[in-house]
Order: structure tokens, then C-alpha cells, then sequence
């Protein structure tokens, strides 16, 4: 029995026909959630306001999980963690970037860098949803060259001194934790759990931006931060512990596109099968069938490309570079297919009503999060050649 939940087109190839009915309860889930966050969201978008309490409906319906295996919440398995950040992206991408935040990043580094002091802190509550946390790597002068950070950690008795500045840290602002990394006197890179509350600790929420408008983003400030010796996370010693968090959030940012591009699409196809014009609907067009057919191509592939890269993910054998290729090619393919729907809509394409010029605008940030579409080829690049064009 198929527990696909896509009833239309959409999964053209049958993609997730085999999707386990575990995986499929999680899906649905997620699903739930739709009527009630598009009856609050294109608001809250304009208004760039943050609807923390939907945080706390993501971890009602234990869906801040992301895969990580968390005392007292469900597993989900790596398929079941991508359909979730599908599905929800597919409602909203802010509220996606929620998981791709909260349980993506900055849980996953405590799961992989922190103490059991830290787990038992801070994880069960994330992943309920009643604390929002922060991961604090990207700096003012420093975002496809993170590894080159610039924020500072000194050793100073029974402390640690932060001094530095970060940049677009998704909850750093509203949050109640941030992971910052710093370099240490030796040079190394080290991993912080530094509570927003903390004396030295600063930071603004960033205005201006044109693309996940109902998420906060912030400017932080370390200016003497004092944090005690067991702030420190002791996984992490070199940037090479820290892209073993990156590695995975840029799978799910694969996953996150095809859900935008999903919105997108569906809502073209209906309205061209509602919408007439010269007597006949828009469905009836030769131009139409084509445009809605490449459409749905560039789903097909992007289906494909999550779910495998998905799989190797699940048995281990997934290779950084394959999960860079699924994000790019994912972001250039939700973009089209985002142009394509806003325009078939006409006007009323860019009212946020019909929703899609929310996420052809939210895609834009995806493309360039959790590394570039130029950093993510040069990665690929790398590898097929066995020569780094950066250094």
C-alpha cells in the first residue's frame, strides 16, 4: 500500500511510493499543519513578524527533531526528517527555516559537539519547542569563508572571553541559546553554548530583508562576554567538526527547495485549471501543458535528487560533495520553477494571497544560505578535478 500523501501530479514518478508508514505518519503531520499557518502567515510575512508560538506547534506534533535521536521524541528516520522539511517548507519556507535553525543546526551541533551536560540541558526542551536556539558562525566579513572567523575566545581563569560579531544567526535575537564558535588562544576553532541573557552578549534583529521575512535574523555583538569553562563544547577542535553540521543542514536545504518549488507548481496548476481566458481555460494552451510539463521535470529531478542523497545519508555512505550538488541544483531548479508559476498567474501572481511570490522571494535566501550556489560548485569542482579553486 502506497502511503504516498501527493493525490495529483505532483509526484509524477512515484518518487515516495514507498514510503513507510512511520515515515508517512510524520509526513502527514506536518501536512496538518497547513490551514493553520496560511491563515496567519501571509500577514505575519508583510508585517515581518515571527509567529514563535508555531515554533512551539513544530515541537507539539515532535517535529524538531531533524533525525537526531533525543530522549522521550520520536526518531524520525533521515526520509522521514527530509519529508517534514518538505512538507513545511511547502506550507512556508520561514517556518521551514524554523527546523533548518532549530533542530537543523543549532541542536545538531549540541548533539554532536556538547557534553552530556549540555544534551540533557538543552536538547529535550528545543525539541519541544519551548526554547529557541541560535548558531552563531557566519560573520560580517566572513560567510563563504567561514573558516577564516575572526571572533575570538581567551581563557581567562574560570572563564572564557568572548570578542567578536556574527551575522544573519537565525534566532540570535529571540531566542534563548546561541552555539557561537570562536577561536581559542592555539588557534583552534571551538564551539560555545552562550545564553542570549549573558552580560556581553548583544544582538539586533537585522530589518530590511525582502526574503524570509517571518523569521528573525540577527546582528550579534560578543563585547567581553564572560561564559564559565563549561560552555565550552569538547567536540568540536577544527572547522572540520563544524562541516559535519553543515554537511547535513545543506541536505535539507534540498529538501526545503523542492517544497517551495512544490507550492509554486501546484498552485500554477490549479489556477490554469480554473482560470479562462479566450474562452477556454489556460489548461487548454499548448503553452501551458509545456510550461506546467518543464514545471514538473524540474520536480521530478529535484524528488529524485533528494532521495538519493537521502539514502546514502541513511546508510552512511553519503559524500559532502553529493549533498552540495543536491542543494544547488535544488535552488536553481526551485528558482525556475518559481518564475514560471508567478508568471503564468499574471498580476495576481505577485499577491500574496496565492502565495507564490512568497516563496519565489524566500528561495532567493535559500540559494544562498548554508553555502552559495558558487561555494557549493566549487566543492564539486574539487572533487572532479582534485584541484581547489579557493583557498
Amino acid at each position: 500500500m502506497s502511503h504516498n500523501i501527493f493525490k495529483s501530479t505532483t509526484d509524477f514518478l512515484g518518487v515516495f511510493d514507498d514510503v513507510s508508514e512511520t515515515d508517512a505518519a510524520a509526513w502527514a503531520r506536518a501536512a496538518s499543519l497547513k490551514e493553520e499557518v496560511h491563515e496567519i502567515i501571509n500577514d505575519a510575512w508583510e508585517r515581518a513578524e515571527y509567529p514563535t508560538h508555531l515554533a512551539k506547534r513544530l515541537g507539539d506534533l515532535d517535529l524538531l527533531t531533524d533525525g537526531l535521536n533525543i530522549p522521550g521524541h520520536e526518531h524520525l528516520s533521515p526520509l522521514a526528517a527530509g519529508l517534514v522539511q518538505m512538507e513545511i517548507t511547502r506550507i512556508d519556507a520561514s517556518l521551514g527555516t524554523v527546523i533548518a535553525v532549530q533542530p537543523g543546526l543549532a541542536m545538531r551541533a549540541i548533539d554532536i559537539l556538547g557534553s552530556g551536560e549540555h544534551k540533557d540541558e538543552w536538547l529535550d526542551a528545543l525539541a519541544r519547542g519551548e526554547k529557541l536556539a541560535a548558531f552563531g558562525l557566519t560573520e560580517p566579513e566572513h560567510g563563504s569563508d567561514s573558516i577564516a572567523l575572526e571572533t575570538t575566545a581567551v581563557r581567562d581563569g574560570d572563564f572564557y572571553v568572548l570578542n567578536g560579531e556574527k551575522k544573519w544567526i537565525g534566532n540570535g535575537s529571540v531566542g534563548d541559546v546561541t552555539v557561537i564558535f570562536a577561536r581559542t588562544e592555539d588557534g583552534n576553532v571551538s564551539a560555545f553554548l552562550v545564553p542570549q541573557d549573558t552580560p556581553g552578549y548583544s544582538a539586533q534583529t537585522q530589518v530590511g530583508k525582502v526574503s524570509l521575512r517571518a523569521i528573525k535574523q540577527a546582528h550579534i555583538v560578543l563585547e567581553n562576554c564572560r561564559v564559565p569553562l563549561s560552555a565550552k563544547m569538547p567536540g568540536c577542535g577544527s572547522f572540520k567538526d563544524v562541516a559535519r553540521v553543515l554537511t547535513a543542514t545543506r541536505v535539507g536545504v534540498s529538501w526545503m527547495a523542492l517544497g517551495s518549488a512544490i507550492a509554486c507548481y501546484e498552485q500554477a496548476r490549479d489556477y490554469a485549471l480554473e482560470r479562462k481566458q479566450f474562452g477556454r481555460e489556460l489548461a487548454n494552451a499548448q503553452i501551458i501543458q509545456q510550461r506546467l510539463t518543464n514545471m514538473l521535470m524540474d520536480i521530478s529531478q529535484m524528488m529524485l535528487m533528494c532521495r538519493r542523497v537521502t539514502d546514502a545519508l541513511a546508510n552512511g555512505t553519503m559524500r559532502p560533495e553529493q549533498a552540495s550538488m543536491a542543494k544547488v541544483h535544488n535552488t536553481r531548479a526551485a528558482r525556475r520553477v518559481a518564475a514560471d508559476a508567478r508568471d503564468m498567474l499574471g498580476g495576481v501572481g505577485i499577491l500574496l494571497e496565492n502565495h507564490i511570490i512568497r516563496h519565489m522571494v524566500d528561495i532567493e535566501a535559500m540559494h544562498t544560505y548554508e553555502g552559495t550556489d558558487t561555494v557549493q560548485s566549487l566543492i564539486i569542482g574539487k572533487k572532479i578535478t582534485g584541484m581547489s579553486a579557493y583557498k
